[in-house]
């Protein structure tokens, strides 16, 4: 990964941790060019397409800018339903993570995107 995220892995796992419990199925970093699996549970199959899954989740970034300026506010974070649990997206400039989840509250999925565009913020991935 050309754009290593270093300690930073451990702080999104925990700040993902803190907001999702037991519920936490997988997390995982991404830029234009990148994609790092930082955390998968034990017992879930390892066959995940993460280029794919990183191909779709990228149109965020494009996302992000059409949104600039709406009546809605700035965009915040992106929660996709499925049958089996959800997965949360959240972008911040040039980089974002997505996390799978079991099934939850709603208001812990907010939890989640503050704590981890709070982190993204914090770091320049370059």
């Amino acid at each position: 990964m050309s754009h290593s995220i270093g300690s930073h892995a451990d702080e999104l796992l925990s700040a993902a941790r803190t907001a999702t419990g037991d519920e936490l199925r997988s997390l995982t970093y991404f830029t234009e060019d990148d994609v790092e699996q930082l955390y998968l549970r034990s017992d879930l199959s390892q066959t995940a397409d993460l280029v794919g899954f990183a191909e779709n989740e990228r149109n965020g970034f494009h996302a992000q800018a059409l949104y600039t300026g709406s009546q809605l506010g700035h965009y915040q974070f992106t929660v996709r339903v499925f049958e089996n649990g959800y997965l949360t997206r959240v972008i911040d400039g040039g980089h974002g993570i997505w996390v799978t989840t079991d099934s939850m509250e709603i208001d812990r999925f907010e939890e989640l995107a503050s704590a981890l565009a709070a982190i993204l913020r914090s770091f320049d991935p370059s």
